[in-house]
């Protein structure tokens, strides 16, 4: 169990961590803690009595190796780029200490031959696709942070984005993992090796751990082969019921091809104006929902014939009323600048109540459905936002309050607003979390939707690993339950 160090015992730990690792990257003053200290939507701050910034693994497993002796709370953080406040400590006076990945961001090797990446865990994924690109693959996970967020924190989120449909989740796309477990010892499975049958596959205790049971330092990423072409689709449709009837039909018909779906309700194209005041729907804003479809194939597949030929038949079949095909990489860009800028623009309007939820494909517009009615009928001042990667069943349905409520007013209703659409979810036996983690957003709402048997296996995973709670306390498991 930890408690809350006296003055003394901290400015010993800091003294040993600048020891280990040098003052520089030791931060203990506000004005440089500051920016690890909050996340980019502005909605989760915590406190943090030192962090650290180690710049290699052995620095690492010394930093671990002081917590340990110090019996301070270790919170393993990439870039800061999450949505469920998973990455740094609440402000509850509990006394803890960031590891920062960012110095730990070399390449270590590109294996044309084996279709592998081996990386450390602080290099952002954009580092990673540029490694990939530079000899001739791709490493398909995409998202909207790719520029800031870090591999290690995809990987302890098991991050998600828009080409899970064709490549899958992160821990599709990792064949190895370095992790320093709480004791501060190394584990690895860094041998680049697609099938590997011995016993239990460890790894993927630490995929969607996050930072629970050990720090990632390390991993053995999955490429794959650059496509010749991307033809990218933008569609105008009466429902989100049609949307899913076209999801499926190019499910059948254009198979593997198929690396993106999104659907965009045609609210949500205000929020990208505010990023983007001249950037202009494809197809009129007067249809209810907007479908974003992106194909992708080799040199020997002639992608936009079967792209427009799929477009036309949905056409002529009254799935979709108008289609755009993008005629150059620019104009696909705009495309998707659609989608990405809602997510921004959100965030610039202020607080919102956010989700990420998913349920089986087939139950999609009846979900939509279900959560529009909840909100109509219970949350009329505020306004829906349906979008998501509806392809693999995952839906964001979030709600603006109204833009004169004060901040704490509406995070107070916000809550309240949360745990109805989580009720929703549960009775269409879905996730509350398709990509962005539990963290400390959800934690109650995912203990509480767990069985005892589920919460006891949990545990005892923690307890073999992380006896002491010192990795994350709090973040997935309640705090109250860690120190039972």
């Amino acid at each position: 169990m930890l408690a809350p160090a006296a003055t003394p015992a901290l400015e010993s730990l800091r003294a040993d961590l600048e020891g280990s690792l040098g003052a520089a990257a030791v931060l203990v003053r506000p004005e440089d803690k500051a920016g690890y200290l909050t996340d980019w939507s502005g909605d989760w701050t915590g406190d943090a009595v030192a962090v650290a910034r180690p710049g290699s693994v052995a620095e690492v497993q010394a930093c671990v190796d002081i917590c340990r002796r110090h019996g301070i709370g270790i919170v393993p953080q990439g870039g800061n780029s999450g949505l469920v406040g998973a990455g740094f400590p609440p402000a509850s006076g509990q006394a803890m200490v960031i590891v920062s990945l960012s110095r730990l961001n070399a390449i270590r090797r590109a294996d044309a031959a084996n279709a592998t990446l081996d990386l450390d865990a602080g290099c952002t994924l954009q580092m990673a696709k540029d490694a990939a690109e530079a000899i001739g693959l791709q490493f398909p996970l995409a998202l909207g942070a790719q520029g800031s967020c870090q591999v290690g924190g995809n990987a302890a989120t098991n991050a998600g984005g828009v080409n899970v449909l064709r490549f899958g989740m992160a821990r599709d796309l990792i064949l190895g993992l370095e992790a320093v477990l709480p004791d501060g010892s190394l584990w690895s499975s860094m041998r680049g090796l697609r099938k590997d049958n011995r016993g239990y596959d460890l790894k993927q205790l630490f995929i969607g751990s996050e930072g629970t049971l050990g720090i990632v330092t390390g991993l053995c990423l999955k490429l794959h082969p650059k496509p010749a072409t991307i033809e990218t689709a933008y569609l105008g449709v009466g429902s989100v019921e049609d949307a899913m009837a076209i999801s499926a039909l190019a499910r059948g018909e254009l198979s593997e091809l198929v690396t993106a779906f999104e659907i965009i309700g045609t609210e949500c194209l205000a929020l990208t104006r505010l990023v983007d005041a001249d950037l202009a729907s494809p197809v009129s804003p007067a249809f209810p929902v907007h479908v974003l479809i992106e194909l992708s194939c080799g040199r020997r597949l002639d992608g936009r014939a079967l792209l427009e030929g799929f477009l036309a038949d949905m056409i002529a079949q009254g799935l979709a009323s108008d289609a755009v095909v993008a005629q150059s990489g620019r104009q696909a860009r705009r495309f998707w600048a659609i989608r990405e800028g809602l997510v921004e623009g959100q965030a610039r309007r202020g607080y919102h109540v956010r989700s990420d939820v998913s349920v089986r494909l087939g139950d999609v517009p009846a979900f939509v459905a279900a959560a529009r009615a909840f909100a109509a009928r219970d949350w009329p001042d505020w306004v829906p936002q349906v979008y998501g990667h509806a392809g693999d069943g995952n839906i964001h349905f979030n709600l603006l309050p109204p833009i004169d409520m004060p901040r704490r007013d509406a995070q107070d209703l916000g809550r309240r607003i949360t745990a109805g659409l989580f009720a929703i979810v549960e009775a269409f036996h879905g996730s509350i979390s398709a990509e962005h983690g539990i963290g400390r957003a959800r934690t109650g709402a995912f203990w509480d939707g767990l069985s005892e048997v589920e919460r006891r296996t949990m545990r005892a995973v923690k307890d073999a690993l992380d006896p002491l709670v010192l990795m994350n306390p709090g973040c997935l498991i309640p705090l109250a339950e860690e120190k039972a």
